[in-house]
């Protein structure tokens, strides 16, 4: 009987989006703050200051808390014992260590050998959608390949 998580599993490529868009709009309103700081230095009246103010130091601002705020919410998603958002374990519930071995030992969702690309260095599983529906892939046989990321045919 399959176990079932307590925490519902959050896909990588939503922690992945986050990490990297709110990398994105960090980096962007810092940008904007710098450009404003020195649009309103070099004016010396507060009325001439005001349109730099508005256009780019208020909006890089919201831009930075923007991006702080998807940055925490992509380190929330994904757990601590990762090496970052996407790392491996991403999928564990919390507070069950038994899991993550579990979900990553389960057995291939198909009897088929792994499969490989001409040239590729990973192997995956027949349904992996990477591979799936592609005349061109081979069996792995004895070639020492890493795993795919997405289907993960064999425990690490």
């Amino acid at each position: 009987m399959p176990s079932v998580p307590s925490v519902p599993s959050v896909p990588r490529p939503l922690s992945r989006l986050l990490w990297w868009g709110g990398l994105v709009a960090a980096a962007g309103g810092a940008v904007l703050c710098v450009v404003g700081w020195y649009g309103i230095s070099g004016e010396r009246f507060a009325e001439r200051q005001l349109p730099y103010l508005a256009s780019c130091t208020v909006p890089g601002a919201a831009l930075i808390v923007a991006g702080a705020v998807l940055l925490v919410g992509a380190a929330l998603l994904a757990p601590a014992s990762g090496p970052g958002p996407g790392g491996p374990g991403e999928h564990a519930a919390e507070g069950t260590e038994e899991e993550p071995p579990a979900a990553s030992s389960a057995a291939p969702s198909s009897e088929e050998p792994p499969l490989r690309v001409p040239g590729g260095t990973l192997a995956h599983r027949p349904d992996c959608p990477l591979v799936a529906g592609r005349p061109e892939a081979e069996p792995v046989g004895d070639a020492d390949l890493d795993p795919c990321p997405v289907c993960e045919p064999w425990p690490r």
